[in-house]
């Protein structure tokens, strides 16, 4: 009876040191597993549980006890002053190996970039070649790399394999959130293509449960908005236009949008269309006859009210529109006569 109590025991405390082990474990792990530079000062003076108590502050490490556990009983204990560039994607034993080291870093300067809402992928690749020592071929290369696609998947519930699909043009077309940032100057490609693709995370954050339930795709609501944002400008319009895209969708007819005409055949919205442009037979262009559905990605990079637009279509039932490429307006039409009466007035006034 004696051994069996000893052996309950032992028993339970293998158990909860196993726990406790497992809670350590996963303690010390990163904080995220996207690339995310933070600068991080120590003063002179700083003692080990405030410099401890500052990292969870600054979100850098999970549990303040379990660090402080770990600077104390290990050899670890001597974390020095000084301004660190810490990774939120290094583990907490990583953090702390690196203050005690004095692995210090000489904070490089700053860019200050702002990407515009409606431009494409290659606009954003020519900003980010102008400002850093990046070439636009590489960022374009890196943009297409299907190992760095699959880690981006893994990393962001709005990625899935519709970008791996060999027909899109640029696989993150759509999905490079219009803002200003701020980048160190020798910032890599990934690290600034991901600032772009955590802050489209932050924006469609609160459309999650909405886009799940949705029968169409994160892929295909951007793909949506990217044409919104294109086609309209004032929200009324947008919510309107993006109404005339569902309710073509739903009646199996062609989109006929001269916007991805555009994008399609790799022209900019200032030059004209000719014929054989409109008739192009590409993963694009709906505006050829027997194109039904949906463009195979976004023809760019669209702003929130695009996205909001392309998620609360407006109760309407228009079927057709003409956009003012002068003024921006666009006419709405339920019947193709009236559409046709539009265009007329206009391409005779």
């Amino acid at each position: 009876m004696k051994n069996k109590k000893v052996l309950i025991i032992l028993g339970v405390a293998v158990a909860v040191f196993a726990l406790l082990i497992g809670y350590c474990v996963i303690s010390l792990k990163p904080v995220s597993n996207k690339t995310d530079e933070v600068t991080f000062v120590i003063k002179p003076g700083t003692n080990k549980i405030d410099i401890i108590n500052d990292l969870k502050k600054a979100e850098l490490i999970k549990n303040k006890y379990v660090a402080l556990a770990y600077v104390f009983f290990s050899s670890k204990s001597n974390l020095q002053a000084g301004t660190y560039i810490i990774d939120r994607s290094d583990s907490t034993l990583d953090i702390i190996n690196q203050i005690a080291q004095g692995k210090t870093k000489e904070v490089p300067a700053t860019v200050r970039i702002t990407f515009v809402e409606g431009l494409r992928f290659v606009d954003y690749a020519k900003l980010i070649s102008n400002n850093f020592d990046i070439t636009y071929d590489e960022i374009v290369a890196k943009g297409e790399d299907k190992d760095y696609l699959r880690s981006l998947i893994d990393k962001y519930w709005f990625l899935d394999s519709s970008i791996l699909n060999s027909k899109i043009y640029y696989p993150l077309e759509g999905y490079l959130s219009p803002n200003t940032y701020e980048f160190y100057q020798n910032a890599s490609i990934e690290t600034i293509l991901e600032k772009l693709l955590s802050q489209t995370e932050m924006v469609l954050e609160p459309f999650k449960k909405q886009i799940e339930s949705s029968e169409y795709s994160a892929h295909e609501i951007l793909t949506m908005a990217s044409i919104i944002e294109k086609e309209a400008v004032t929200k009324s319009d947008r919510e309107t236009v993006s109404q005339v895209i569902y309710t073509r969708l739903d009646m199996g007819m062609t989109l006929g949008m001269d916007v991805t005409s555009y994008y399609g055949v790799f022209k900019d919205m200032t030059e004209g269309l000719t014929i054989d442009d409109l008739n192009a037979k590409n993963p694009y262009n709906t505006r050829h006859k027997d194109f039904i559905g949906l463009p195979v990605g976004a023809i760019c990079n669209p702003s929130l009210e695009s996205i909001t637009a392309s998620l609360n279509p407006s109760n309407t039932d228009y079927i057709y529109f003409f956009a003012d490429v002068n003024t921006g307006k666009v006419y709405f039409a339920k019947t193709y006569e009236e559409f046709k009466a539009i265009e007329y007035k206009f391409e005779n006034e």
